[in-house]
């Protein structure tokens, strides 16, 4: 195409979608992302000249240099109009550094794909931001230091092909540290007895009161005797209505999505896992064939923490309302920015770019888990702008002898923001009571508990808490946990997360030798520099030097100190006698012979549970693909027996 007018995009469906709305005088290129960053084998950095980096071009993408080179050569005009978030900054900034230097280069950012937004920023062209660009190098350096020094201890220790990370080692420290909790718990019996009661001569209509109280203190029953007891003093003794309490509430609604509320809701609500969640909303946000209109963005960009939403779409959202659902349902939409106002100023929220395009209007359009990935972030913004639930909560309180058992239900009174994103709550009915009213008792039903442990970690509830502790930002939640799950330091089961043996063996190893990397508020203070540093409030270098003089001090002792162990097991080489070791591999736990590299034999450490194959001596071995954990057997090739469960140990996936 013969135009003086380039605009270079990270990904193909972006490209489409922005040309789609260019037009002929535009070309677009895709450069797939970064093409310029640190060396894969080799630091890349010069500690004592500032922290001085080396960028080189990243090998499978010369290609596309080349051919942006290329594009360029003819070209008057570049638009970069990479992302607008530090990584988009520097793409766009170390691509230009590449390109010959003699044509006008703009940057162009915008927070949706849509015609009103792309020609705005057209519009509104700008240079790159230099601080931007130092938070997104300063971020880069620091993941670098530690991966690159902390690795290669790992492998000296455990076994090589390891990695450790600034955030994904603090990520595994939080779910060994619960599945820990978990291990140790120890759980407490206790018991809670109920009433069925109703109202004189209406027996069909009952209601569950719960034991609350003896003697006005909070009652514990710790065993089914002390229940029994409790039954046998009141079941034949009157229950009379004490007291009623009606208290009007208001339940309003969520703010509109920020990255980690977005993943926490699908995972939820639709079980997407958090990378599957960010796939879909970047196939949202880059563009979707929309029949005749072509590819059109569907919504605002998906990377963000803010909840900020454009005039724009606050006059839009509040003509939809009161046009579909009428006044009383218009909100105000008001929520407060967790982070500073300078870089949240040009975000919003995640939100759709149109509502006239609603789910089922583009259904047809749309694969089912994009639909349903839409329908939520569509929901949720329109909800957000909508008024409260209103309800009222009347709770009765019961007098049996000296105890005091209680009763509450729930009436919505005006169901505001619900009528489009209903919530889980528990709706109870209760007849009409007066005070000192007497009521029949239908039968007491006490109900054995034992306390449980804290939970283990969901993808949705890990993000929720890395979000609170400050750990990572919306652009490292995903892959943070894909890393743990791809290194077998973590696995998925069920939609939890579990610590490998090797989780937590690397877990431990790092807390003992690096406290400060692995210490959670210190994780939490990087991040807030690396704000501070895009906000232009702190030096970048001043960032790097002060976390490099604790990381020297914690690495040098661990070099110095830092010796792999040496497990004996209980067998001896069937090929030389000598006796085994444990060894560790990136698949787990395994038999080698001490006399390595003289003798080479090795045995996989089986789980101890026999084949089911009729016949086959062999026993079940943990083994790794592609897709996850499964279990063969240790016969293999004689015999082809796999599964992905195993007999009295969680299914992992």
């Amino acid at each position: 195409m013969n135009t003086e007018k380039l605009v270079i995009v990270e990904s193909p469906t972006k490209a489409k979608t922005i040309h789609n709305i260019l037009g002929e005088e535009y070309s677009v290129f895709s450069c797939m992302g970064h093409i310029i960053d640190l060396p894969k084998n080799s630091l890349g950095i010069t500690i004592d000249k500032d922290f001085q980096v080396h960028y080189t071009v990243i090998p499978q993408r010369r290609k596309i240099l080349q051919d942006l080179i290329k594009q360029v050569k003819n070209k008057r005009d570049i638009y970069i109009a990479t992302d607008p978030d530090r990584e988009g900054e520097a793409i766009g900034w170390h691509i230009k550094n590449k390109l010959p230097q003699d044509k006008n280069y703009w940057r162009v950012v915008f927070h949706e794909i849509t015609p009103m937004a792309i020609k705005e920023a057209f519009a509104n062209l700008k240079g790159f931001d230099n601080n931007m660009i130092e938070a997104q190098m300063a971020r880069r350096t620091l993941d670098r230091l530690v991966g690159y020094f902390l690795s290669p201890l790992l492998w000296k220790k455990v076994v090589r092909g390891l990695s450790a990370g600034r955030v994904q080692s603090v990520a595994l420290r939080l779910i060994v540290e619960r599945e820990r909790e978990i291990l140790a718990f120890k759980p407490q019996e206790y018991w809670k007895i109920e009433a069925e009661l109703t109202k004189e001569g209406e027996g069909n209509k009952s209601f569950i009161s719960r034991l609350n109280k003896y003697e006005g203190k909070k009652i514990e029953i710790r065993n089914k005797q002390e229940a029994e007891e409790i039954i046998k003093q009141i079941k034949d003794k009157q229950f009379k209505v004490k007291e009623i309490k009606e208290v009007l509430k208001k339940k309003s609604p969520s703010p509109p999505f920020t990255t980690s509320s977005l993943q926490q809701e699908a995972f939820n609500r639709l079980h997407f896992s958090i990378s599957k969640t960010m796939l879909i909303a970047q196939q949202l946000y880059e563009g979707i064939e929309i029949g005749e209109k072509g590819a059109v963005g569907l919504i605002t960009y998906m990377r963000t923490d803010s909840t900020r939403i454009s005039e724009e779409a606050k006059k839009q959202v509040k003509d939809y309302i009161l046009s579909y659902y009428g006044e009383r349902y218009l909100g105000k939409g008001l929520y407060p920015q967790k982070k500073s106002f300078l870089i949240q100023a040009a975000h919003e929220a995640i939100r759709p770019t149109s509502l006239e395009r609603t789910p089922e209007s583009i259904k047809n359009f749309l694969n089912q888990d994009q639909y349903k990935l839409y329908t939520l972030i569509y929901n949720r913004f329109l909800a957000s702008q909508m008024s409260a639930l209103e309800y009222k909560v009347t709770t009765v309180f019961i007098k049996v002898d000296k105890y005091e058992f209680v009763a509450s239900g729930t009436t919505v009174i005006f169901d505001g923001f619900t009528v489009l994103y209903p919530q889980e709550q528990e709706k109870v009915g209760l007849p009409y009571l007066e005070k000192n009213e007497v009521l029949q008792l239908l039968k007491l039903i006490p109900h054995q508990y034992f306390t449980n442990p804290p939970a283990r970690f969901s993808e949705g509830s890990l993000v929720k808490l890395m979000e609170q502790e400050g750990i990572g930002r919306p652009s490292t939640y995903a892959p943070t946990i894909q890393t743990l799950i791809s290194r077998n330091y973590v696995r998925r089961s069920k939609g939890y997360l579990y610590p490998t043996e090797l989780g937590f063996k690397v877990c431990d190893l790092l807390i003992q030798y690096f406290p400060h990397i692995m210490d959670i508020k210190f994780t939490a203070r990087m991040e807030e520099e690396l704000d501070k540093i895009e906000e232009g409030r702190i030096d970048r270098l001043k960032v790097l030097r002060e976390f490099y003089a604790s990381f020297k001090k914690e690495l040098d002792f661990a070099q110095q100190n830092i010796k792999k162990e040496v497990v004996l097991s209980e067998e001896n080489c069937d090929k030389c006698g000598k006796p085994m070791v444990i060894k560790w591999g990136r698949k787990g736990k395994f038999l080698s012979c001490s006399g390595y590299p003289d003798c080479k034999n090795s045995k996989t450490i089986t789980t101890g549970i026999k084949c089911p194959e009729l016949e086959c001596t062999g026993e079940l071995v943990e083994r790794r693909s592609r897709k996850g954990i499964f279990y063969g057997c240790s016969r293999y090739p004689q015999c082809k027996f796999t599964s992905k469960e195993l007999p009295s140990k969680p299914n992992i996936e």
